[in-house]
């Protein structure tokens, strides 16, 4: 080789900076906060309630709410679950659908029916934002200390007062009720204190009060149990009494009908009891609302509210049902209450389109309503004209182009939207509501497109600089020879430095151009000053054969990527390298090789084929241990055989500690059995379980480091199999307890003479870049072939437990992710022993695998949204 390994870490180092520091595109060209300040806030003239009370139901499935037979759901639970809610939407409310949108999490969920707004699609952007409770004369809240602290932190001084229980208390091997009749407990407790202290009795009678209860239970149980459990069912039952033990109480301490009620969740929650993605059931939330100001049942009128397959088992066809998006309940509660809405929020008030049935019956009729949306429409053009003016306007001085579909202000006292705003007051004044709601409507709709196109202005250019540098790279350190040599770019980066602070932009910016532009510099220099490239080569011949392996490699590239959503493509994948390539690529008389090569690649072929819900249920016990068992005994046969194929060459101290590691797969396993048996039967995780797992999983990682190193490179490999054994039996459900050692083929060391040019100092064949290509694919195939893909909060959560009860989020997402790292810290030993079998520097394999990466890395980062079901190419763009 012509380059020392040192230049080969070297780039190696280049490469982990660059992308590193390019997840950063991600955020910029994403996800950033949806925050301004500077608005004047907006109101109504009148109230609809003196007060309100909002309850969420953490993690509740719409269609459990609604079914008219639970017992068609899951077997043996009574027939209507929330028999109390379903009254209301009968006799005295309203309801529909709040469509959520991922992250389908607890945070995000809750900053949308409160603050009226989506925080980005990853929740990084924490920060302080306006919200209904903060615009309340005062609000009372109960429940988790993971969702109050966030409203009281960002509201006025006193104006949120929070009772939360201790974090300990989020046990998931508890029932989870308990949480919830905590939070009720605490509302009776304010209640009556109330009546022997004077200042609290006025608080609680001062108009605008808000009274907000957050019941967890429901999401603990669906984690612990899943949703289509008994115990999950359960948990409905209790909210559902909960809800009509808060109306009781709320109407005999005040004695009067002026209390808006809306119940509601964060998010729902998957079959497999998870939530995060966008799986439907995790979007698709309950909305009921009913007392003072709401309107009562209406009959369903409207040829569009057919029932459909998701909708029919409720049985409530025969009622009008109007669904809305998460942010519009904070405009619901703000026209309720009289407050000013949260400035910053997007919310639309459900009863602006007239072709809807909406939800209020406010005072002033028709009139109202229209004046209500005219509030909504200002309240919006205010987050958009700040954004125009103080944003975009100051801060894109050149080339800036304001959203043409709102028309411009003619007087600087006008602003963006204020002529239309003026043409539909005309409107009301004249008594023309239905057309002044329907222009409002419009209006808002608008405005809202205008915010987008405000939001996403610099995406453009984003998306360029990062074409250029991943292209690039690739480029730059597989040495794809480009058609064509880049100008001089000496002036390239002052250029646009200077550009960029013209514009204002982010200091982010600048250092975002200076990789393409090394990068491709470094690639036209090589190309100009190489000795062996000569354009007259450039016949058909010549460039047919790259050609044809390059679209070979971008093929299989995609494929991983349409992976990621159909798991076949895994199973596709193993046929391909099992049978497709060794039948077609493999000298002949490899037959004792060929027969378990490919007979391991078809049986492992069949688990991304199954499902991806596996249960730890009771009945499944049985299965599940004999699944347990049998994994567990599958990697003591192949650890055992191992270790005794290799052991005369290695030393006494490593065979003892490989006997270690082999006991702990068995007692791993023991432990792990008793552990799931306990915790399905609701005893709790016995203490000596716990201790004896952490010590199991502890002394499994660490020995290899205590213990002295291999002599071979089977030794390597072996020792890191036998070391992530136990974790996976621990942390595994049923099919995921399976594991294979795949010992590289030794090669002879290659003639590099033969291959380098100064176009292709490594001297890379295309073999590389074939053995890259499996590597990807079976890194792919360990993180995501028999999972959910969506979001590292889809993957379950039930093997946790056994090693962390209660409800501690840093601590099982850590060992979450240790489980995902675990085959790809196998896969790379292995791929660093067949580096160095191949006689290459350390490091060049992977660069090559580093480069490819990147096809999809850039087919993530061009399909990441920061609304809908396809927000989860986030995290996609993160792995690559």
């Amino acid at each position: 080789m012509t380059e020392s390994s040192g230049s080969i870490a070297r780039l190696l180092a280049l490469g982990i900076v660059f992308h590193l520091i390019y997840i950063g595109t991600v955020f910029d060209c994403y996800f950033t906060s949806p925050v301004v300040h500077g608005m004047r806030p907006h109101k109504l003239p009148q109230a609809q309630a003196q007060r309100l009370v909002l309850i969420v139901g953490d993690g509740l499935r719409a269609d459990f709410v609604f079914s008219a037979n639970a017992t068609q759901i899951v077997p043996g639970v009574p027939e209507r679950v929330a028999p109390y809610l379903r009254d209301i939407v009968e006799r005295r409310g309203a309801y529909g659908i709040s469509h959520t949108r991922v992250p389908t999490e607890s945070r995000p969920g809750h900053v949308a029916i409160i603050g009226g707004m989506y925080e980005d699609v990853s929740a990084v952007t924490k920060v302080d934002f306006d919200s209904v409770f903060n615009q309340s004369s005062h609000t009372f809240s109960f429940g988790s200390p993971d969702i109050l602290p966030m409203f009281a932190r960002g509201a006025t001084p006193g104006t949120v007062d929070e009772w939360s229980y201790h974090e300990d208390d989020e046990d998931f091997t508890k029932d989870a009720t308990a949480l919830d009749i905590w939070v009720l407990d605490q509302l009776k407790s304010l209640l009556h204190n109330a009546t022997t202290d004077k200042a609290l009795d006025t608080q609680l009678r001062a108009p605008q009060v808000v009274f907000f209860l957050h019941l967890l239970g429901l999401d603990t149980t669906g984690h612990s149990y899943r949703p289509h459990s008994k115990e999950y069912m359960n948990n409905v039952l209790v909210v559902d009494d909960i809800v009509r033990q808060t109306e009781q109480l709320i109407s005999e301490f005040y004695g009067d009908e002026e209390t808006s009620y809306i119940f509601t969740a964060d998010h729902g929650m998957s079959r497999i009891g998870n939530h995060g993605d966008g799986d439907p059931d995790n979007t698709r939330t309950p909305l009921i609302v009913w007392g003072s100001g709401i309107r009562g049942p209406k009959s369903n009128t409207a040829a569009s509210q057919t029932p459909d397959e998701y909708s029919a088992p409720w049985e409530l066809q025969h009622l009008a049902r109007h669904d809305v998006e998460q942010a519009d309940i904070a405009a619901l509660m703000s026209a309720l209450l009289g407050t000013h809405w949260p400035i910053n929020s997007v919310g639309v008030l459900p009863d602006i389109n007239p072709d809807g049935d909406g939800y209020l019956e406010i005072h002033g009729g028709e009139r109202a309503i229209a004046e209500a949306g005219v509030v909504n429409a200002k309240v919006v053009l205010e987050h958009y004209r700040i954004k125009h003016e103080t944003e975009l306007k100051r801060t894109h001085a050149i080339l800036y182009k304001p959203y043409k579909y709102l028309d411009p202000p003619t007087s600087a006292s006008e602003y963006p939207g204020s002529q239309r705003i003026s043409y539909i007051e005309s409107l009301i004044s004249t008594g023309d509501f239905r057309n002044a709601r329907q222009h409002t409507h419009e209006l808002i709709k608008t405005t809202l497109e205008g915010l987008r196109y405000l939001e996403t202005y610099d995406r453009t250019l984003v998306r360029t600089i990062v074409t250029f540098a991943y292209t690039g790279w690739i480029a730059f350190s597989a040495v794809v020879t480009p058609l064509w040599i880049p100008i001089v770019f000496n002036l390239t980066v002052p250029v646009l430095c200077i550009f960029f602070a013209i514009q204002r932009l982010p200091w982010t910016f600048h250092i975002y151009i200076l990789f393409p532009v090394y990068f491709w510099q470094d690639v036209a220099m090589k190309i100009a000053s190489s000795s062996t490239f000569q354009w007259r080569k450039l016949n058909a011949v010549w460039i047919a054969r790259p050609l044809v392996g390059l679209i070979l490699a971008v093929a299989a590239l995609q494929s991983m990527v349409v992976g990621y959503t159909h798991r076949a493509i895994w199973s596709a994948g193993f046929v391909a390298i099992g049978l497709v390539w060794p039948l077609t690529s493999w000298p002949a008389g490899h037959w004792r090789l060929l027969l378990p090569w490919s007979a391991v690649c078809l049986l492992t072929a069949v688990f991304p084929l199954l499902r991806v819900d596996p249960s730890e249920d009771l009945p499944a016990i049985p299965a599940n241990a004999r699944c347990r068992v049998l994994g567990g005994a599958c990697m003591l046969l192949v650890g055992g055989l191992a270790v005794l194929k290799i052991s005369e060459r290695e030393s006494p101290a490593y065979r003892l500690a490989s006997a270690i590691q082999l006991f702990l797969i068995i007692f791993s396993t023991r432990i792990t059995i008793s552990s799931v048996r306990s915790l399905q039967a609701k005893l709790g995780l016995p203490l000596f379980n716990q201790v004896s797992g952490w010590i199991v999983f502890a002394l499994a990682t660490l020995l290899p480091f205590l213990s002295p190193g291999p002599a071979t490179a089977q030794g390597r490999l072996l020792r890191y199999f036998l070391t992530f054994c136990p974790c996976f039996i621990i942390l595994s459900i049923r099919v995921e307890v399976e594991g294979a050692v795949r010992q590289p083929q030794l090669h002879k060391p290659r003639d590099d003479n033969k291959q380098i040019s100064g176009w292709n100092p490594r001297g890379l064949r295309p073999d590389d870049v074939r053995i890259a290509l499996f590597f990807l694919f079976f890194v792919q195939v360990g993180f995501f072939g028999t999972g959910n893909v969506a979001s590292v909060s889809s993957f379950y959560l039930e093997p946790v437990y056994r090693l962390v009860p209660t409800f501690m989020p840093f601590l099982m997402s850590a060992l979450l992710l240790f489980k995902l790292l675990a085959p790809f810290v196998f896969l790379s030993a292995a791929f660093v022993t067949l580096n160095a079998r191949l006689g290459m520097p350390p490091f060049t394999l992977f660069l090559v695998a580093l480069s490819l990466t990147d096809v999809m890395t850039m087919t993530f980062f061009f399909n990441v949204t920061d609304t809908g079901e396809r927000a989860h190419a986030l995290t996609h763009t993160k792995v690559c």
